[in-house]
């Protein structure tokens, strides 16, 4: 088994696809539901009140509340000032509207989520949260959210994803000939050269599907205000908690640092020639329009283009996961002892591994191959890049449990031709799925039927 790094951002581990716009959401929500303080018991509580309609589903102003809590709590761990609290209601309310479309689409088309698939599912956020699933049921409860919520919050997650999998990410194609022009333009030599990183803000002023002329010509306007508030030295995380659209608007539009090959071709070429801290001219793609920020700018680390040498590694490894009956001292203990009896030549790698390890490649010795940079968890590849030939580390944890590692060679060659096309085809359909997701969202979103009752008290 691969040690994915992709997995380990997903707090729900069977989420496989990678951390997405609306998943990292929901991760985040997730996280925070742990460690959020409810109103104290005893207060008095006001009588539950719809706040919208979605399709035949409703929501309520106790799971509107409940939403709006968690936020802010995220908003201000992050010292973000909060928006007004209408506005901030909002917000929120229209993300609630999405989630209900997709979970109400995900059940029409079959799609259920099983009580054992779910206990697998909260075991692995128990386990990396470093907490027993009894504790962290306790510690749920204890600050106000019902573990019978919770796992509903879970089961919906789990929903949004697998209908995403099914109606977005299996549907993506890349063509060989795509792949063939993008390893052209990578290849050493080439104009491009290694790839520029990026790190963008952006605020989405969505145009719904069936828009007018009129409405789209007022989108745009509200746009322009937006942009204008920003060029005269408004905060843009406090504007794209207020006004943006998209998945990322509460955490101030950030969107990290991305490879130009991992942004949508319209963000690079607005961003060609903007410096640091300035905003791109207004843009317009297929879900509204975008105000962008280049929040800083690198080359990528001295990351080669995909037909350069690259450094090659070849390990081999023990792992002890952590669970109820192994906790995580028990793991690293029985490790180091491992590594005592290998060291004093009684034993071998191979035979500890075949014996111990609970990872897929036990059978194998251990031996997980050819490895690349980024193939395996940044706790792993740092302990596995210290190392000399044929040397074992101490004891590394990882959020897969503990490590031990031997390295057996390291060397620079090629990359295969396949591993190119493979790397390639990765890079564009994270690409075109990240887009594909966005104007899918948009669609189920417009078609919704939706009456909104927040203003009714």
């Amino acid at each position: 088994m691969r040690l994915s790094s992709v997995s380990l951002l997903s707090v729900l581990s069977l989420l496989c696809m990678g951390p997405l716009p609306v998943a990292s959401q929901a991760q985040s929500r997730l996280a925070t539901e742990i460690r959020t303080r409810a109103e104290p018991a005893g207060q008095p509580q006001a009588l539950d009140q719809i706040v919208a309609v979605v399709n035949n589903e409703v929501i309520t102003r106790v799971e509107l509340r409940n939403r709006l809590r968690i936020v802010e709590t995220q908003l201000a761990a992050q010292k973000t000032a909060l928006p007004p609290r209408d506005v901030l209601e909002r917000q929120i309310l229209e993300r609630l509207i999405v989630e209900r479309a997709q979970t109400q689409a995900a059940r029409t088309s079959g799609l259920r989520v099983d009580d054992s698939q779910l206990d697998r599912a909260i075991a692995r956020i128990a386990e990396q949260n470093r907490v027993t699933i009894q504790q962290m049921r306790d510690r749920l409860e204890s600050e106000g959210t019902p573990y019978t919520r919770f796992r509903e919050d879970v089961r919906e997650e789990i929903l949004i994803q697998r209908l995403r999998e099914r109606e977005v990410d299996s549907r993506v194609q890349v063509s060989e000939s795509e792949i063939d022009s993008f390893i052209a333009g990578q290849s050493p030599g080439s104009n491009n050269g290694a790839p520029e990183e990026m790190n963008i803000a952006q605020i989405l002023i969505r145009v719904a599907e069936q828009s007018t002329p009129e409405q789209i010509e007022q989108q745009r306007q509200r746009a322009e205000e937006v942009r204008k508030q920003l060029a005269t030295g408004a905060d843009f995380v406090a504007l794209a908690a207020k006004y943006s659209d998209a998945p990322d608007a509460l955490t101030g539009g950030d969107l990290g640092w991305r490879s130009t090959e991992r942004l949508p071709q319209l963000f690079v070429d607005a961003l060609n020639g903007v410096r640091v801290g300035q905003l791109a001219p207004l843009i317009k793609s297929a879900n509204g329009f975008h105000v962008l920020k280049l929040l800083g700018q690198r080359g990528a680390d001295g990351k080669p283009a995909i037909g350069s040498p690259v450094q090659q590694t070849r390990a081999r490894h023990i792992l002890i996961r952590v669970t109820e009956l192994v906790p995580s001292g028990v793991a690293r203990t029985r490790l180091s002892e491992i590594r005592q009896r290998i060291e004093s030549k009684s034993t071998s790698f191979e035979e500890m591994a075949r014996q111990y390890s609970a990872d897929g490649s036990a059978t194998r010795g251990g031996d997980l191959g050819i490895l690349y940079a980024g193939d395996t968890v940044p706790e792993f590849e740092r302990a596995m890049d210290a190392l000399a030939a044929g040397e074992i580390s101490e004891p590394v944890e990882s959020p897969f449990g503990w490590h031990l590692i031997q390295l057996i060679e390291r060397k620079v060659a090629d990359v295969s031709q396949d591993r190119q096309r493979v790397m390639a085809r990765q890079i564009l359909r994270e690409r075109k799925t990240d887009e594909a997701y966005q104007d899918w969202l948009r669609q189920m979103r417009d078609r919704a039927y939706v009456d909104i009752r927040l203003d009714e008290r």
